[in-house]
């Protein structure tokens, strides 16, 4: 952790709009949040004789320092405040649970021949974004008018580098590509048709539909009526488009309808969507909150969330309550949209009753999930707090389990499984092969991987990289008892480090029957949540270790076999251990599907299939 010395941080606070960033001691970002003015609001979450909830003072007392980020105004800090929830999740801060991704188009210019593509985030490329899109379906119809207008290719072949390699694929001989791939069209020729797609996608049609009758009317005059047919299908296809659009600037009746209801600290939020007068459809949204707080708290961060991903915002949203922040809010989404956008909370007639009908579904929608709400609530982090109290353990979120793999010590293997708040996060995983090992020895094999992976973290802190590996845990699980556990306290030991570590014990069964922690065995209550924890992470851990274990077994087992073969030499034996998992996969292929390999040839098919019908 840094230095960081409270007061004089306090005292150097300017009085400035920004966003503000808690850290607690592991260096994790605990709470992000807007201000105004910057000194005021950062120096109330440190002034004593103010009355707060239990779990916003459990946050305070676990803030080990903080940062912030000035900005030029409010309304910077509202955007830049929910874009850094939205990177660092962190725990304190209100979130929507199950905010969706929605696609895009993207054109990469910057490549020498571009590509058009559907994509559900957007990177910090040298590539065009259009969008987001409601629905992928519309994409996809998009990208095949595309095709079809301007035949631009899809395909993720290494141009100009493959040029010539390969023969042109189907949607040239469709008439959907103009191959370049094949150097059958020059490069300033496809940039211009680039920019053509540019053009249409930023909703400039005219060009297209001038382009498409002049060529309608030519397929006529020459009685082609087959190819003028398909150019009046694509004219209406872009009509259609175009109307869309028209349609889209003048809306008069649209609005969204927001509405919510909450028990303790679980809440759902209904938004009907209504257009052109008409209730076109609904849906339903969680909240997952670090503390029970009133509508107004609540529903602000949920419109800085959900629209921050929405394709489309209408000009008026109805709510049960004036959120916090509205005028804020509304000034933001007016930003956005390109044009005004109010938030309204109706009083009476037609508006006041579809919010008052919002609000029922929302009530049912939580009824009805609240079960499945407590239930998964147990299974996940109701078993990590059963855990830490039979520990002694104030609070655990991280979990990191190890374990190693090997057959009479043939290619030793180590796996990392973590969890997070009892919910495994597979993205974090991580696989070792034992280097320093030879033989059969778990103990030796687990010093290396603990090491190694601490090791990492370590380096990457210091140069402030954001990884797996710099995420430290709160509990360390090892699949053994005593030997596994003093292993593993060893490499804490010297490394530095203060990390808990308990050993999952086993019974005559290979069942865990309690955890080896400080060198006593306690007992566990194999009907609790906090066994059936460890249970999934015990099996995992082994799932996990075995699957490596055995694709590399594969990998190696082919690998050996192939070496004899005649004509085969690193760049086809790579080919065939893409294509064949296991030397068993490739025994049961036939000499046409060998052959059928990039780099292949009928006279190499020959000689695998004899080697391997004589081995």
């Amino acid at each position: 952790m840094r230095e960081f010395d409270l007061k004089k941080e306090l005292k150097q606070l300017p009085n400035r709009p920004g966003v503000y960033l808690m850290h607690d001691a592991n260096d994790q970002i605990i709470y992000v949040g807007k201000a105004k003015i910057l000194k005021n609001r950062v120096k109330q979450y440190f002034q004593t004789g103010i009355r707060r909830s239990s779990k916003i003072e459990l946050m305070i007392g676990r803030i080990a320092w903080f940062e912030y980020i000035v900005v030029d105004s409010e309304l910077e800090a509202l955007v830049l405040e929910n874009n850094l929830i939205k990177e660092h999740s962190p725990k304190y801060n209100t979130m929507l649970k199950d905010s969706k991704t929605y696609p895009y188009i993207k054109v990469t210019v910057g490549e020498d021949f571009p590509r058009v593509l559907l994509t559900r985030e957007q990177k910090k490329d040298k590539a065009r974004y259009f969008g987001p899109y409601a629905l992928s379906g519309s994409i996809s119809s998009m990208i095949e008018l595309i095709r079809k207008l301007f035949r631009i290719r899809t395909c993720n072949r290494s141009l100009p580098k493959d040029i010539g390699k390969e023969r042109p694929c189907l949607y040239h001989q469709i008439g959907q590509c103009d191959a370049p791939c094949n150097g059958e069209i020059s490069k300033e020729d496809y940039r211009a048709s680039v920019e053509r797609v540019l053009k249409f996608l930023s909703r400039d049609y005219d060009d297209v539909l001038k382009m498409l009758k002049g060529k309608m009317l030519a397929a006529s005059e020459k009685l082609e009526f087959e190819k003028a047919a398909e150019y009046r299908d694509l004219m209406a296809r872009v009509e259609a488009l175009h109307q869309e659009q028209k349609a889209d600037d003048s809306v008069t009746e649209e609005r969204d309808v927001i509405a919510s209801a909450s028990e303790g600290n679980n809440t759902v939020i209904s938004v009907f969507f209504e257009r052109n007068g008409r209730l076109v459809g609904r849906e339903h949204h969680y909240l997952e909150q670090a503390e029970q707080q009133e509508p107004a708290a609540y529903l602000g961060e949920f419109l800085k969330q959900y629209y921050d991903g929405m394709p489309y915002i209408p000009k008026e949203i109805s709510m049960e309550t004036e959120p916090e922040d509205r005028e804020l809010i509304e000034e933001w989404l007016t930003a956005k949209r390109g044009r005004a956008v109010h938030i309204r909370v109706p009083k009476i007639g037609g508006k006041e009753h579809l919010v008052a009908l919002a609000k029922q579904n929302a009530q049912m929608v939580l009824r009805q999930d609240l079960e499945k709400i407590t239930r998964e609530e147990k299974r996940t982090r109701g078993a990590v707090t059963e855990i830490a109290e039979l520990l002694g353990l104030t609070e655990i979120h991280r979990m990191e389990s190890y374990d190693i793999s090997n057959i009479g010590g043939f290619q030793s293997v180590g796996s990392m499984v973590v969890f997070h708040d009892g919910k495994p996060r597979k993205s974090e995983y991580r696989k070792f092969r034992i280097k320093s090992v030879n033989g059969p020895n778990d103990y030796a094999s687990m010093e290396e991987v603990l090491t190694r992976r601490f090791l990492h973290g370590m380096e990457e802190r210091k140069e402030q990289k954001e990884s797996s590996f710099t995420r430290y845990p709160d509990l360390i699980l090892m699949d053994g008892g005593r030997g596994q556990v003093h292993i593993a306290e060893e490499v804490i030991a010297k490394l530095g480090l203060d990390i808990p570590v308990a050993g999952m014990v086993k019974d005559d069964s290979h069942r865990t029957r309690g955890l080896y922690f400080k060198d006593a065995e306690l007992p566990i209550n194999t009907r609790g949540e906090g066994f059936a924890l460890l249970t999934r992470i015990q099996d995992e851990v082994h799932r996990f270790a075995i699957e490596y274990h055995k694709s590399i077994r594969s990998k190696e087992q082919v690998h050996s076999s192939l070496d004899d073969i005649p004509g085969i030499g690193p760049k086809r034996r790579r080919e065939l251990m893409r294509h064949f998992d296991s030397i068993d996969t490739l025994r049961k292929a036939d000499a046409d599907e060998i052959a059928a390999l990039p780099g292949m040839n009928r006279k190499v098919a020959d000689e695998i299939v004899k080697y391997l019908k004589e081995h």
